[in-house]
């Protein structure tokens, strides 16, 4: 029984993908490219979207939107420090008038998140830290990272165990 199917000799090896590693799931990816396990734990690379970038995050299922600072940025997802895109002014109005405020530390998982920008200007449009600055006189990236430190040190004050009475 005869194939319908044209033979070329001597052309396949370049319709063929070559490989580059051998022996992955992944073939396709340089061994350069691969996570190494020790450095699980720490946040390597170089890029704009490092540890204290300010950043609006755009989420799915549902649709939101955040604006902050970015605490860790791993396959797994985003943990950044902030408040949701619809409080900015909200926000403002209560740095301006000194009144405390808790900036939300939130991790979003990878698969909710549909694109993160840095927070830059867009030709003449000023960009949100730019607006925060130029509204409240304050840096925002030290302004939430203050804010975040405060509520880790007021959370560590209340989790200390108090002395036991009658002990010496």
């Amino acid at each position: 029984m005869a194939q319908n199917r044209p033979v070329l000799r001597g052309f396949r090896s370049l319709w063929q993908l070559q490989s580059l590693g051998g022996g992955s799931d992944n073939r396709s990816m340089p061994k350069s490219s691969r996570r190494n396990p020790s450095s699980a734990g720490t946040q390597t690379g170089h890029g704009p979207f490092l540890r204290g970038a300010m950043v609006v995050v755009t989420l799915g299922n549902p649709r939101d939107k955040f604006w902050g600072m970015i605490l860790w940025l791993a396959p797994e997802g985003l943990s950044m420090t902030g408040i949701e895109l619809a409080s900015f002014e909200d926000l403002v109005v209560m740095v301006k008038d000194g009144e405390p405020f808790t900036p939300a530390v939130v991790f979003f998982p990878m698969h909710r998140i549909e694109r993160i920008e840095l927070d830059l200007p867009d030709g003449s449009l000023p960009s949100l830290s730019q607006r925060f600055l130029a509204k409240t006189g304050l840096d925002p990236a030290v302004t939430l990272s203050s804010a975040l430190d405060n509520r880790a040190s007021d959370l560590a004050a209340n989790s200390a165990v108090p002395p036991r009475r009658g002990t010496a």
